[in-house]
């Protein structure tokens, strides 16, 4: 079986533009949750988000391009112009042994609006000709094939917060089967609108925590309600061992296993037994015993039932050891990046191997009796980390697991 490793990473996130910027504060304990800026939210009963501040479009973009795209394009292909130089992979003209697969959750839908608004008020006059093109779920993967070349398989998942976990164990699927040597991977989503955050807090998914933006993402604690909506991008570079061993570049770690299931319950409430079993599946994937992980890298939402949910899965998985485990969730800090989360994430649990230092739970002030693991409370904790786990569960009962392991390991 051919092994793939990860090679470059290229983030847009609420907590920072680029790796060292992102890492730096997520392992500082950053939080990037502020008052809704975008638009006026008074109306509203949750007012805050993770929105990502400082991001010109068009120091990484030509304008042509940025006036036809959504804005969850123009963070696909920031943190894939990133990703592909951090790997030292030029763009090349019809590379067919580079594919592309990102995932989202609802594509352009910002742009939507903002078309429909021009054609109410201006008519025809008022629609951009490239607006169709500018927000389809699938256009983000399609600009980046465009702009890099890449004429291999390419994919889009829209499995709301399971996607861009899915996009990358579906692009891990094709290096595997040799239907590429490289595949750039990874998820974005830009939902931060009046109608998305009426829509989720219609169902009480919400954090209403206004006052205080930065303490409203607590997954795990006790007096957690809700998640923060926010926003990014994130994208891995995965290649075939031989292939990236074949240019010497480095190395961050090796995409050992993945695995997705469903819950077959429920719309929006998950399933702690679809969990588990997605989780399982992953690990016998990567043909790797429940007690040689370390760390995992958990969905962790701030939501009552999903985070009790997960726990219990972990329990089931990793029995006794479940308690040995450290288990954090980087959405305390970036909030709920729906579509890109698991991609984000999954760069946060690459860098948790690479440097040996697992990001922390903030916000985990009063413990919850019924989820009594290892947190990671509050703070980075330094642990030599061999074998990681990636959780991404999604509306509709869709489960993603992406199984890491450090190079060496």
């Amino acid at each position: 079986m051919r092994r793939v490793v990860v090679t470059g990473l290229g983030v847009v996130s609420p907590i920072g533009i680029g790796v060292d910027a992102f890492w730096n504060h997520l392992t500082h304990g950053v939080s990037g949750v502020g008052r809704i800026t975008k638009f006026d939210a008074a109306g509203l009963p949750s007012q805050i988000a993770a929105e990502i501040a400082g991001f010109d479009p068009e120091a990484y973009l030509p304008r042509r391009d940025v006036v036809r795209t959504d804005t969850f394009i123009h963070f696909a292909l920031t943190a894939s112009q990133q990703a592909l130089a951090d790997a030292k992979r030029e763009p090349s003209a019809g590379d067919a042994r580079m594919g592309v697969s990102i995932g989202t959750s609802l594509g352009g839908l910002p742009l939507v609006f903002k078309t429909y608004d021009g054609l109410l008020q201006e008519q025809m006059r008022g629609v951009n000709p490239y607006a169709m093109p500018g927000f389809l779920p699938n256009m983000a993967a399609g600009w980046v094939s465009m702009r890099t070349g890449a004429r291999g398989p390419i994919a889009c998942p829209t499995t709301a917060c399971a996607a861009g976990a899915q996009a990358i164990g579906e692009a891990f699927r094709h290096i595997e089967r040799d239907d590429a040597d490289v595949m750039i991977a990874g998820g974005s989503d830009a939902l931060i609108s009046p109608f998305v955050v009426a829509c989720f807090s219609a169902l009480r998914a919400l954090s209403v925590r206004n006052d205080a933006p930065a303490e409203a993402s607590r997954p795990f604690d006790k007096d957690r309600d809700g998640f923060v909506l926010g926003e990014g991008a994130g994208i891995l570079v995965l290649e075939e061992l031989e292939h990236a061993r074949s240019r010497s570049c480095h190395i961050y770690a090796e995409l050992a296993g993945y695995g997705t299931a469903a819950d077959a319950y429920h719309a929006t409430a998950s399933s702690a037994d679809g969990h588990a079993r997605t989780m399982s599946l992953a690990l016998a994937d990567a043909g790797v015993a429940p007690d040689e992980v370390d760390y995992i890298n958990a969905h962790g939402t701030s939501t009552q039932h999903n985070d009790l949910n997960e726990t219990h899965a972990i329990k089931e998985v990793f029995g006794s050891h479940a308690y040995r485990l450290s288990v954090s969730s980087t959405k305390s800090m970036t909030g709920h990046l729906l579509g890109a989360a698991g991609a984000v994430e999954a760069i946060a649990t690459v860098l948790a191997l690479e440097h040996g230092v697992m990001p922390p739970t903030i916000n985990y002030r009063s413990p919850d009796p019924e989820c009594d693991l290892d947190y990671v409370p509050n703070q980075a904790r330094h642990r030599n980390v061999g074998v990681a786990l990636s959780n991404s569960f999604g509306f509709g009962g869709v489960n993603a697991t992406l199984v890491f392991k450090r190079p060496d390991a």
